[in-house]
Protein backbone atom coordinates (compact mmCIF):
# COMPACT_ATOMS: atom_id res chain seq x y z
CA UNK A 1 0.00 0.00 0.00
CA UNK A 2 1.14 3.53 -0.64
CA UNK A 3 1.76 5.95 2.18
CA UNK A 4 -0.19 8.67 0.41
CA UNK A 5 -4.00 8.55 0.90
CA UNK A 6 -6.07 7.77 -2.15
CA UNK A 7 -8.80 10.22 -1.14
CA UNK A 8 -8.27 13.33 0.94
CA UNK A 9 -10.87 15.78 2.28
CA UNK A 10 -9.38 19.22 1.67
CA UNK A 11 -12.12 21.46 3.01
CA UNK A 12 -14.85 20.83 5.55
CA UNK A 13 -15.41 17.95 7.94
CA UNK A 14 -16.90 14.94 6.16
CA UNK A 15 -18.43 12.12 8.14
CA UNK A 16 -17.57 8.50 7.29
CA UNK A 17 -21.08 8.12 5.82
CA UNK A 18 -20.55 11.09 3.50
CA UNK A 19 -17.19 9.73 2.35
CA UNK A 20 -18.79 6.32 1.72
CA UNK A 21 -21.54 7.96 -0.34
CA UNK A 22 -18.96 9.90 -2.35
CA UNK A 23 -16.96 6.76 -3.07
CA UNK A 24 -20.14 4.95 -4.13
CA UNK A 25 -21.02 7.72 -6.58
CA UNK A 26 -17.49 7.86 -8.01
CA UNK A 27 -17.42 4.07 -8.40
CA UNK A 28 -20.80 4.04 -10.14
CA UNK A 29 -19.74 6.78 -12.54
CA UNK A 30 -16.49 4.97 -13.34
CA UNK A 31 -18.36 1.72 -14.00
CA UNK A 32 -20.83 3.50 -16.29
CA UNK A 33 -18.02 5.16 -18.25
CA UNK A 34 -16.16 1.87 -18.82
CA UNK A 35 -16.81 0.29 -22.21
CA UNK A 36 -19.16 -2.67 -22.16
CA UNK A 37 -17.55 -6.03 -22.85
CA UNK A 38 -17.97 -7.17 -26.41
CA UNK A 39 -20.75 -9.71 -26.73
CA UNK A 40 -19.81 -12.81 -28.61
CA UNK A 41 -22.51 -14.56 -30.60
CA UNK A 42 -22.82 -18.28 -30.85
CA UNK A 43 -21.21 -20.31 -33.61
CA UNK A 44 -24.66 -20.87 -35.09
CA UNK A 45 -25.13 -17.16 -35.82
CA UNK A 46 -21.56 -16.56 -37.04
CA UNK A 47 -21.87 -15.65 -40.73
CA UNK A 48 -18.16 -16.08 -41.42
CA UNK A 49 -18.56 -19.85 -41.31
CA UNK A 50 -20.57 -19.57 -44.53
CA UNK A 51 -17.64 -18.07 -46.40
CA UNK A 52 -15.84 -20.52 -48.63
CA UNK A 53 -12.26 -21.39 -47.82
CA UNK A 54 -9.71 -20.88 -50.59
CA UNK A 55 -8.95 -23.89 -52.76
CA UNK A 56 -5.57 -25.52 -52.38
CA UNK A 57 -3.32 -25.67 -55.41
CA UNK A 58 -0.91 -28.39 -56.40
CA UNK A 59 -0.82 -32.13 -56.83
CA UNK A 60 -3.93 -33.88 -55.50
CA UNK A 61 -5.86 -30.64 -55.05
CA UNK A 62 -8.74 -31.97 -57.13
CA UNK A 63 -9.41 -34.57 -54.40
CA UNK A 64 -9.96 -31.96 -51.72
CA UNK A 65 -11.88 -29.51 -53.92
CA UNK A 66 -15.24 -31.27 -53.45
CA UNK A 67 -14.74 -32.82 -50.04
CA UNK A 68 -15.75 -30.96 -46.88
CA UNK A 69 -12.74 -30.21 -44.81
Amino acid sequence: MSERPFLQVVKGDATPEEIAALIAVISARAAAAAPAPEKRGSAWTDRSRLARRPLRHGPGAWRSSALPG
